[in-house]
């Protein structure tokens, strides 16, 4: 009995092939703006809390909730814009996406009120829930296979420089500007990527995406919306035992359990659950949404570090992430070199366990630890990334078809999305139990402190840093404690960090491919997409 391969992918039409760079270099301004969105908000929070007219007089749930609603909408999308751009094509999904984006960020810079700027935030989350799978999805239609690990390497460290450069861009255009223009600078880049889009990008799609599966669809959007609202709020709490985040959290699991027994009975599924039979698939996702945990974790604490117990501003403290930029771009288009000497589990295993080491790392820092040894620490952690986020993210992409690569995007996507907002969540909620526990000491001895100010005192360093200055002379003594306090709850935080970095080592080494001749062997064989170009 004979065994015949699927039949190949069309190659790559010699057009399209020219400019393949010229066109991930238009995919890359989409996806640095919707991804440095993520975190540019952070640093511009303070001034929107102040009162009109340099601010929005945001209280701390409205600011909470002008960061997360971006967040909601854009991890609740990701997965149906991803099946949206296979059945109508990734290229109109894309402008889609950007015009969205663009019209929200302009709304949001013109807020008049922190319920204006929630709502047109989010409105930014849904345009970028549209853009970031269909950049990724097209790059692996218009690159042929042996070049998608280098461009995927580039497209993967534009995404860590992005995540870096946010609080940079944001400290600077504060400094100079009004709060607003933080969302306002989108715009003109907007309007760039959008003529460069219709002027240079192909269109592709599934040509034969069979029929629509709507209940799919809806469980899918119902069971991430619920789920991460759950981790959110959790988050935003400090209680994930909260009868509301109960609810939201275990009903957005039940909700997503019954899409993967929907979509394994359906004729016409959304997502083809066979796909997570492979260990390489499976383990690549779950490193993802793993070292996103832990990178969003320490993004968190590290913030506070710099600039509460440091006394570094917004644009410093970015500066001083900036080596964790500067080795992803360096060291993430070159990865695939490693992994073709050693291969992917190996080279997974080694990075993983640098993100840990790095993570371990801020254990053992305190008030005074040399700027140079953070500098270090980052770049190394950056580099660890770049040998991880890479090579996971060829694994997904090329275990499914060409002509379904939203889908594999968007499974990318979302769990990196899901991993970073449960990072934020639960690690900060573990900085906040250890932080409260360790300053209760210090808050008893002001005896005189009236209920709320303690209550205050008690949640954040900046919390207690707030009222020593409104205390006057007399809240100098809350200043230090507080430090220590902080730098406990931050050590404690790091090794939780490191032990989530430590379970994605163990993952990777346990289910990638151990060479990549045989990684390349079995993806073909699934794909039918030629290993090169001649």
């Amino acid at each position: 009995m004979s065994t015949s391969r699927p039949p190949q992918a069309p190659r790559i039409p010699e057009t399209v092939h020219r400019r393949r760079w010229a066109i991930l270099a238009v995919l890359m301004l989409s996806l640095l703006i919707v991804v440095l969105d993520n975190s540019i908000l952070n640093v511009a929070v303070k001034t929107i809390a102040g009162p009109a007219p340099g601010g929005l007089g945001a209280t701390q749930s409205e600011l909470e909730w002008a960061i997360n609603s971006y967040t909601l909408v854009f991890a609740g999308l990701l997965f149906t814009s991803g099946l949206l751009g296979d059945r109508f094509g990734r290229k109109r999904v894309l402008l889609f996406g950007i015009v969205v984006f663009g019209i929200g960020s302009a709304l949001a810079a013109a807020s008049a009120s922190p319920a204006e700027l929630i709502a047109y935030r989010a409105v930014m989350g849904f345009g970028a829930a549209f853009v970031m799978p269909a950049t990724l999805a097209i790059l692996m239609n218009v690159f042929e296979r042996d070049e998608q690990p280098k461009a995927i390497g580039i497209w993967a460290g534009g995404v860590g420089l992005a995540i870096a450069i946010g609080p940079i861009t944001g400290g600077v255009l504060l400094e100079h500007f009004w709060w607003g223009s933080v969302f306002l600078v989108n715009v003109p880049v907007v309007i760039v990527a959008l003529v460069a889009m219709v002027l240079l990008v192909p269109d592709s799609k599934d040509p034969a995406p069979g029929r629509v599966d709507p209940v799919g669809v809806g469980l899918s959007v119902v069971g991430l919306v619920l789920l991460v609202y759950g981790i959110i709020h959790g988050g935003e709490l400090g209680d994930f035992a909260d009868p509301v985040v109960l609810a939201a959290v275990l009903g957005g699991l039940a909700v997503l359990t019954a899409f993967v027994l929907y979509e394994k009975r359906s004729s016409h599924p959304s997502l083809d659950m066979a796909y997570f039979k492979k260990p390489a698939f499976s383990a690549a996702v779950a490193a993802i949404a793993l070292v996103f945990f832990a990178l969003m974790g320490v993004t968190f604490f590290s913030a506070f570090y710099l600039q509460s117990v440091r006394g570094y501003s917004a644009l410093q403290a970015g500066l001083l992430i900036l080596p964790l930029a500067v080795s992803q771009m360096i060291f993430s288009p070159r990865a695939r070199l490693v992994v073709e000497r050693f291969g992917a589990r190996a080279v997974c295993t080694v990075g993983m366990l640098l993100v840990a080491g790095c993570l371990a790392a801020f254990a053992l820092f305190d008030a005074d630890t040399p700027l140079w040894i953070l500098a270090v620490v980052f770049f190394v952690q950056g580099t660890g990334m770049a040998h991880v986020m890479p090579p996971v993210t060829v694994s997904i992409m090329q275990a499914l078809p060409r002509e379904k690569a939203g889908s594999g995007s968007a499974v990318n996507n979302t769990f990196r999305q899901v991993g970073g907002a449960l990072g934020v969540a639960v690690l900060g909620s573990l900085l906040s139990a250890v932080y409260r526990n360790e300053i209760e000491g210090t808050l008893d001895r002001f005896a005189a402190l009236p209920a709320a100010a303690r209550k205050a005192a008690g949640e954040s360093i900046e919390g207690t840093l707030g009222v020593a200055d409104k205390l006057g002379p007399a809240g100098k003594a809350l200043i230090g404690p507080a430090n220590d306090a902080f730098i406990s709850a931050m050590h404690v935080t790091a090794l939780g960090s490191a032990a989530v970095a430590l379970i994605g080592a163990v993952v990777v080494a346990a289910f990638l491919p151990g060479g990549p001749r045989k990684a390349a062997t079995e993806a073909d064989a699934d794909t039918g997409t030629p290993v090169a170009r001649r």
